[in-house]
């Protein structure tokens, strides 16, 4: 066992959470109304004003939102979505749960998004959406994918399940897809523990999703009993059990308060990653890109070939020091749930590649500078450095 090896372990990630999140939370436990109420409206309202969007709707994960979104559009049998291989597998889940079929496009080498070219190249007769996704907070240049989806006639869905904070042109990332789906998982810059959000600009789309996270009752679970209703419950179509806690709305308004001073914080420990490493031969580092920046959500860095050892070697090194890392990305199309779907790898040769040689090392709000230099210190080793 190495000297390093005693010191406090350093995680991948972790959230930034106080004092304050534990008032909100005790309040909600005090007011007795647990399940989705007004906090959740609270934070749909102060969210919305964010983002930019007119309309939000909370919901317990993002994946649940996404599958809502796929619905509210009337994606179903017989369509094609187009989605990113390199992607968390929840966005072809969310195509197969509605029974469409997902066809997997290739992503740019540089930033792991998706491209207008890459997802002409994957349009079949069928396909009714692409959902782009904005991979660890990196921005999607959404303008190209929108003219080719406008002449096309398609949905434009864009995961920004991890890019709260992000930005497109100097607006936030989201604004200006037909439907957009985020993320509070703890990972998250903004995080309820778990729960998502669904934002978009229409009203039909925003009051249906509303309906269906809550089984389509017509009456909002939050007036149920209250008041004896005017009128018999009714259930308007078959829905979900997709709501948000107030417990969790509590959290995520506190958390939305705290989000500049968590953006500006990760793009500092990027800025001393980059600057500690860039010296190092044979790796390349996730950077903001010319149309906009990126929250660093994820700090990951490809393993080049001419790097001293492969991805898996500097994971070990780091695993050695006490420091958690873990792999980029996986490729969809490679797990078994969707090898046997015929949808290809055909074309994926930077999906391939960046799934096997990144790997994202430790990023969040209270990672102190010894715990930085710690990191930094085993990479270097790892190339061959001395200590």
């Amino acid at each position: 066992m190495t000297a390093e090896t005693v010191l406090a372990r350093i995680n991948v990630m972790e959230p930034w959470l106080g004092e304050d999140e534990a008032r909100a939370v005790a309040e909600v436990l005090a007011s007795g109304m647990l399940t989705q109420g007004p906090k959740v409206q609270a934070f749909e309202t102060q969210f919305s004003a964010v983002q930019e969007v007119r309309h939000a709707v909370a919901t317990s994960s993002s994946t649940t939102a996404l599958h809502l979104a796929l619905v509210v559009a009337g994606i179903g049998p017989g369509d094609d979505v187009v989605v990113p291989s390199l992607a968390f597998i929840a966005a072809a889940n969310a195509v197969t749960y509605v029974g469409a079929r997902p066809v997997f496009c290739d992503v740019d080498p540089a930033t792991g998004t998706v491209t207008a070219p890459a997802l002409r190249a994957a349009l079949t007769l069928d396909t009714r959406a692409v959902i782009v996704v904005d991979q660890g907070g990196m921005p999607v240049d959404l303008d190209p994918v929108s003219e080719l989806c406008d002449r096309h006639e398609i949905l434009v869905i864009e995961d920004a399940g991890s890019a709260v904070g992000s930005e497109y042109k100097g607006r936030p990332v989201g604004t200006g897809a037909d439907i957009a789906v985020w993320s509070f998982h703890r990972d998250n810059l903004v995080t309820t523990g778990e729960g998502g959000m669904l934002t978009t600009h229409r009203a039909d789309w925003a009051a249906r999703a509303r309906s269906l996270r809550g089984h389509s009752l017509s009456v909002p679970s939050a007036d149920r009993g209250r008041a004896r209703p005017t009128a018999p419950e009714v259930y308007v179509e078959v829905g979900f059990d997709y709501q948000m806690t107030d417990l969790q709305a509590a959290i995520g308004i506190v958390q939305l308060g705290r989000l500049a001073g968590i953006v500006a914080r990760r793009r500092e420990i990027a800025a001393r990653y980059e600057a500690g490493l860039s010296g190092l031969s044979g790796l390349r580092f996730v950077a903001d890109p010319p149309y906009g920046t990126t929250n660093f959500q994820s700090f990951w860095l490809e393993v080049l070939p001419n790097f001293a050892t492969d991805r898996e070697g500097l994971l070990a090194r780091l695993a050695e020091g006490g420091i958690s890392a873990r792999r980029g990305t996986m490729a969809a199309h490679r797990q078994p749930a969707y090898r046997w779907r015929g949808t290809g790898n055909a074309g994926l040769q930077n999906t391939e590649r960046l799934t096997d040689r990144t790997l994202v090392l430790p990023i969040f709000h209270s990672l102190d500078n010894v715990s930085l230099n710690r990191v930094m210190n085993s990479v270097r080793v790892a190339a061959g450095m001395p200590r």
